[in-house]
C-alpha cells in the first residue's frame, strides 16, 4: 500500500508520501544553528559511506489523517544550548511542513544522540561522540 496523504480538489489528486515529509523535517532540522547533523545509525553510516546523502537520516515521521508527529535524531554542536537549539528545531521543522504541506503538526520530538567537538588537528574536520 502507498505511504501517504492525497488531497483531492475538481482538478484532481495531490499526492503527497511520507517520505516527502521526512525530508523536509530534516532539511529544516539541519538549517538551525548548533545543529551539527543528525544521527542515523549503522545503516545511514554505511549510505554515506558509499558516498550516497540520506536526506531522511535521523527522522520518522508518523502521517495519520492531516496530522504528522515527527521524532529527530540530533547531533548538536558543542557548547550549544541543547533546549534552545531543540526549540528552535521543533519550532522550524513544525512550519516548514505546515506551510510546504498543510498537514498540520503534533509533535516534533527530538533524541540528542551525540555531541559535535572540532577536532584539536588542524584537518578542519569535526569529531562526533
Amino acid at each position: 500500500m502507498d505511504k501517504g496523504r492525497t488531497l483531492t480538489s475538481e482538478l484532481g489528486a495531490i499526492h503527497i508520501d511520507d517520505e516527502v515529509v521526512t525530508i523536509i523535517a530534516g532539511l529544516a532540522a539541519t538549517k538551525i544553528e548548533g545543529v551539527a547533523g543528525m544521527s542515523g545509525g549503522f545503516a545511514g553510516g554505511i549510505a554515506e559511506a558509499l558516498g550516497r546523502k540520506n536526506l531522511s537520516k535521523g527522522v520518522k515521521v508518523e502521517v495519520g489523517g492531516q496530522e504528522v508527529t515527527v521524532e529527530l535524531l540530533l547531533v548538536v554542536e558543542y557548547e550549544s544550548r541543547i533546549p534552545d537549539v531543540a526549540w528552535k528545531v521543533q519550532d522550524n521543522v513544525r512550519k516548514a511542513i505546515e506551510t510546504m504541506t498543510g498537514l498540520t503538526v503534533v509533535n516534533v520530538n527530538i533524541h540528542v544522540q551525540g555531541v559535535s567537538f572540532p577536532q584539536e588537528n588542524d584537518r578542519g574536520g569535526e569529531e562526533r561522540v
